[in-house]
């Protein structure tokens, strides 16, 4: 009779992966398996989770857009043009007077000067010069020269607007839409984005796209949210150019086409926008619509960085602590976490604990390694949360509590993190940090087996087994040990030899349940080393032969399986003497390699 199945009852803990919680990811990119250490979180994310989505501040300098050529040229020509310009606006040019704006608000030809711009504007503005009106208007929004006033700001704009001022209709939009100055309102926003957008100026155009993606203040539309991004892009807008290159990048509002998010992509990262420097750097880390190439990406992430990109900063301490396309170099891995986790980042908070928590770079330290999980944490970052519950469950840094252990779990757990729902689920399984519930382990297991974890879908397997807190459907329990199983799980590898075995809810299979007790076998698993062992000896599912029998029992009686024990001495009796001494000899081969393989 084969040897009944098991339960995984070890904690969860997460590899040293990069693409998880990259690492949600990126970065990713990043998965979780069981051990009793927490794990990195990657940043190396997709480039969906890195666009930028803040249309909404008024684009440009506060230069009137509808000044000529060889007027912007006069204020950037030697001081004696200045006499000319100052002569012409005291003898009431509003062109020269709103010129004069522009030099001070910009310290063109003269020293900036935000009160004397401010006093140049009004003039104009006065006298109804809709850029000089749109100037002062921007004045009032940002505070330069004036007291900041949203109110006054509106009412500049909105001279400038009924007139026709493209800038003015734009950032008049963008105050409906934050609410600034006037009634939040999102059709008006998108009233005035459209009058704008439709004279070509690219900034409404832009931000026209961001509500018919984000469906504000009209129906979603990702097809025209493309087409207004194109039309922005075309004529050099950096965001447009960025959110181009996303939405080919996921096929959303256009097909799908790596190629042409590359291209869209690089046109933005070339004017330094830096979620297009970190997309591209993404692409080419992971080989999407370019070929891989992680020296290339290291490129793009380092430039991001330069730039002050805190998603880059993390990115390269990724890759510089995995040596994936540049040397290992932990101390480069911890500049750049660190320089990331001082300004907030919270996964680069989180990588910058691990790296205390094993050592790496710097001495181990479980409290400095709980002080950057802990800001992770409290920004909601889960796995950083997840990794709180694993210190407190172990008593690392912080005094051992499973009640506080299972707190953190439950925190990383509602924001999907599949460890942090296994563990949970195991607590409540056991009763450890909370009452013992098996409807709650159940709900917890099932939702991390949903996400494809293996120790939970093995758990869930052996309720459905057993039929505890469920109803008994061996079916059910073989598909999920198979699941989890494929995934390289001891336990479930074990339990759906059994289920081969005894044909339950599948077809019975002596040579399937051999094959998957094998996998554990040499994993040294002793009850599958045993199992293996009965099966030669009895030619089921295997070829009888006691030699092999007989070194697969000796190994599970070595580990002090009573059973192997006893069986060994059953065996040994119905064999010659040589046939003992080859099977011994057979063990010791087979011993040593299991312990190659480990």
């Amino acid at each position: 009779m084969d040897l009944r199945r098991v339960v995984n009852v070890r904690l969860f803990v997460p590899c040293f992966e990069i693409f998880r919680p990259l690492i949600l990811g990126i970065f990713c990119l990043l998965v979780v398996v069981a051990t009793l250490l927490p794990s990195p979180v990657f940043g190396l994310e997709a480039p969906a989770v890195a666009l930028t989505y803040d249309p909404f501040a008024p684009e440009g300098a506060p230069a009137d857009a509808n000044a000529s050529a060889v007027a912007l040229q006069t204020a950037q020509r030697a001081t004696p043009a200045l006499t000319d310009i100052l002569s012409q606006a005291e003898s009431g040019s509003v062109d020269a007077q709103a010129l004069l704006g522009d030099m001070y608000s910009r310290g063109t030809g003269v020293a900036r000067d935000d009160a004397e711009a401010v006093r140049w504007y009004r003039m104009a503005a006065a006298r109804g010069h809709t850029g000089a009106q749109n100037n002062l208007g921007w004045m009032y929004d940002e505070g330069r020269g004036v007291p900041a006033d949203t109110r006054e700001a509106v009412r500049w704009y909105r001279m400038a607007a009924e007139q026709g001022h493209a800038s003015a209709q734009n950032n008049l939009g963008v105050m409906y839409n934050r609410g600034l100055g006037v009634t939040e309102d999102a059709s008006d926003a998108v009233r005035w984005y459209r009058m704008s957008a439709a004279q070509d100026y690219p900034a409404a155009q832009y931000n026209l796209a961001v509500m018919y993606e984000r469906g504000r203040g009209v129906f979603a539309d990702l097809a025209e949210a493309a087409r207004w991004y194109r039309k922005a892009a075309e004529q050099g807008h950096a965001g447009a150019q960025n959110r181009l290159g996303i939405l080919y990048d996921q096929g959303r509002g256009v097909p799908a086409d790596g190629a042409e998010a590359v291209r869209w992509y690089r046109m933005a990262a070339e004017q330094d926008h830096v979620e297009a420097v970190y997309n591209l750097g993404i692409l080419y880390s992971r080989g999407l619509g370019v070929e891989k190439d992680v020296p290339e990406a290291i490129r793009w992430f380092r430039r991001g960085a330069d730039l002050g990109h805190l998603e880059s900063q993390n990115s390269l301490g990724v890759l510089y602590s995995q040596g994936m396309g540049a040397p290992e170099d932990v101390a480069e891995a911890l500049r750049w976490y660190r320089q990331a986790a001082v300004q907030g980042h919270a996964s680069a908070q989180n990588n910058l604990g691990v790296m205390y928590d094993e050592g790496r770079g710097v001495e181990e330290d479980d409290g400095a390694a709980v002080q950057w999980y802990r800001l992770a944490a409290d920004q909601g970052f889960p796995d950083a949360q997840y990794n709180m519950g694993v210190m407190y469950s172990r008593g690392l840094g912080v005094p051992e509590s499973a009640w506080e252990a299972s707190r953190w779990y439950l925190k990383a757990a509602v924001r999907g993190h599949a460890g942090a729902q296994y563990n949970l689920g195991l607590m409540y399984d056991t009763g450890r940090g909370v009452p013992k519930s098996v409807e709650e382990a159940i709900g917890w297991y099932r939702q991390a087996s949903e996400q494809g974890h293996a120790g939970a879908q093995n758990n869930l397997g052996v309720f459905y087994d057993e039929g505890l807190g469920v109803p008994e459907d061996d079916a059910e329990a073989a598909r999920l040990y198979q699941l989890a199983a494929e995934q390289g799980h001891t336990s479930a590898q074990y339990n759906l030899g059994i289920m081969y075995a005894q044909g339950m809810g599948v077809p019975m299979n002596a040579e399937e349940a051999v094959r998957w007790y094998r996998m554990v076998a040499m994993k040294g698993l002793a009850h599958a080393q045993y199992n293996v062992g009965v099966r030669y000896a009895q030619g089921k599912g295997a070829p009888m032969d006691f030699i092999e029998g007989y070194a697969w029992v000796n190994l599970a009686a070595g580990q002090g399986l009573e059973s192997a024990i006893e069986y060994r001495e059953v065996l040994a009796g119905r064999m010659t003497p040589r046939e003992l001494e080859a099977a011994k000899k057979l063990t010791v081969e087979l011993f040593g390699r299991l312990q190659r393989g480990r």
